[in-house]
């Protein structure tokens, strides 16, 4: 396995929109992430990752795209980006930014020509079908809409969508369609970005004569299918190895098996990769089964792969609110989270907000939400005659708007995000968790995060370790080991609102240890090789 920088890297995600607004519009913006850095160096940073700023007409906040080459005006310009790549750079700091290849906006110009005849040369670049009975070509479902399928009246032809009506699905199997999208990831590349996180990169290819779906519920039919690695491959060979960077594919619906085939080092693919077994199929804390994914991944992919390790993003609400206690141990509960993504093989990535705690939220309405997946499926519910409350009810905890709110600054009016009125409501306990609180207490998650950030820095067991769990029965308590060299760490978790009693395992009883960290203040009750557990505590012993 060979060691590199992005191996070693902590990252932190930027959704600028609700970063910081530096001209007072309501929207987070380039300059506001820029004014920004020296916090997010302050912290420990290697690599930011920036979420889609292109142009596009923002049905699905950047992510349908109608210029690769621009910049949308909410964001900045390409002079304001060029300034914030420069200043990354003097801080020692690498960027990536989101790489969108797999859908348009209806309004990108390739999209406009496409649709304008059945005989344009860029009608192929594109997903085309007639209809099949008078109606769509088969029965399959988007990830947004009851159907993957949008009737074009202009050409009497279905065109496919695997988000929204409004993101065409560009046809890879097109070579003249791929060199275009080599040559815009290299204009980039050129502009000195540190490499791309690739927005659902596993859904390029698509199934052969697009059959129906036994269960069209079951989505996975979109991913995984027979060409994506000879895409990728040649991703690689045109442009990726060319460079060094860091690449990280959004891929959904792998197992470990199947995730190796792109992040091989022997492959030239990928470098890594992020899975959703936790994020997307463990709806809620599941101690037993998040133990049992974290092992098959280590297997899976040691000493040939490297995984990403991440608890929520813009897509997945905000760790400690769905993964742990938001209320009375809000803090030890973050604390005990950071722990782990830190010390569990991969790299960490760090959701803006994340290292101060920020909690999702609960509005009141549906006309509150701005997350178009949210929406849709509320109406399509509520129109098959459910009950509207309970639709919205069952929607709240998986809103994407949960990690959408403002990043909490201060205490003032709208955070401290804007002067203005901000595009999403902000968190109503903002002037309770913010930053500026804490930057002021020396015991706050921020200087926590801080310190977990350091600690990888300086030891490499952190990064190279092998991994053992040792608890695999518990269902409160997360034990295992990360060894590197002559050197073994001892990770304790309590992941529970109750005290737990931890026996150290025989091979770690009258051995010599040093405390690394912990979540708590003083010293806990040690005896006889026991340990109680406060709720939600985190340790970090060393063996060597």
């Amino acid at each position: 396995m060979n060691k590199t920088w992005w191996k070693e890297a902590v990252v932190y995600q930027i959704y600028w929109r609700s970063f910081f607004d530096s001209n007072g519009d309501g929207y987070g913006d380039l300059q506001g992430v820029l004014s920004k850095l020296d916090y997010i160096k302050s912290l420990g940073i290697d690599v930011i990752w920036l979420n889609p700023f292109y142009m596009s007409p923002d049905r699905d906040n950047g992510y349908d795209i109608s210029d690769y080459y621009g910049i949308m005006e909410k964001a900045g310009d390409m002079e304001t980006f060029e300034r914030l790549v420069e200043a990354i750079h003097e801080r020692e700091m690498k960027v990536i930014m989101d790489l969108v290849v797999n859908h348009t906006s209806d309004q990108h110009p390739w999209f406009v020509e496409s649709r304008s005849s059945l005989d344009h040369p860029k009608r192929d670049w594109f997903i085309w079908k007639d209809p099949k009975l008078g109606a769509e070509p088969n029965n399959w479902r988007s990830y947004f809409a009851p159907s993957s399928w949008e009737f074009d009246e202009g050409t009497n032809q279905y065109y496919f969508h695997s988000f929204a009506v409004e993101q065409p699905d560009l046809n890879w199997k097109n070579p003249e369609l791929r060199q275009e999208i080599y040559k815009m990831m290299r204009f980039w590349l050129n502009k000195g970005i540190d490499g791309y996180r690739m927005d659902v990169i596993n859904l390029l290819a698509k199934i052969d004569d697009f059959p129906d779906a036994e269960n069209p519920y079951d989505i996975s039919y979109l991913a995984n299918n027979p060409g994506i690695h000879e895409y990728l491959q040649e991703m690689n060979e045109e442009v990726l190895q060319h460079y060094d960077v860091m690449t990280v594919g959004e891929i959904p619906f792998v197992s470990p098996e199947e995730g190796l085939l792109y992040v091989d080092e022997t492959r030239g693919e990928l470098n890594t990769l992020f899975h959703f077994q936790v994020a997307d199929e463990m709806l809620e804390w599941d101690m037993k089964r998040f133990k049992s994914i974290q092992t098959s991944w280590y297997q899976g992919l040691k000493q040939k792969g490297w995984n990403s390790q991440f608890l929520n993003n813009h897509d997945h609400t905000r760790q400690v609110t769905r993964y742990g206690n938001d209320g009375e141990y809000r803090e030890e509960s973050a604390k005990l989270l950071a722990t782990m993504i830190h010390t569990l093989p991969g790299t960490p990535y760090i959701f803006q907000g994340e290292e101060i705690g920020m909690t999702g939220v609960r509005f009141a309405s549906i006309d509150d939400y701005n997350d178009i997946a949210m929406r849709n499926k509320y109406h399509e519910e509520v129109n098959k005659g459910r009950d509207p409350k309970e639709v919205f009810e069952g929607l709240l905890l998986l809103s994407r708007d949960n990690s959408r709110t403002p990043m909490q600054w201060n205490g003032n009016k709208e955070a401290g995000f804007t002067t203005d009125k901000s595009w999403i409501k902000v968190n109503p306990n903002y002037q309770e968790i913010n930053v500026e609180k804490a930057l002021d207490d020396p015991d706050s998650v921020f200087y926590y995060y801080k310190k977990l950030i350091s600690l990888r820095k300086d030891n490499e067991v952190m990064v190279y370790g092998d991994y053992q769990d040792l608890s695999l029965n518990e269902e409160n308590l997360y034990v295992y080991t990360r060894t590197f060299k002559e050197v073994t760490w001892l990770i304790v978790l309590n992941h529970s609102d109750e005290k737990q009693m931890f026996i150290f395992p025989e091979e770690y009883r009258n051995k010599s240890k040093r405390k690394i960290i912990s979540n708590y203040k003083g010293e806990n009750e040690l005896e006889d090789e026991r340990l109680m557990l406060l709720p939600h505590e985190a340790l970090i012993f060393e063996y060597k």
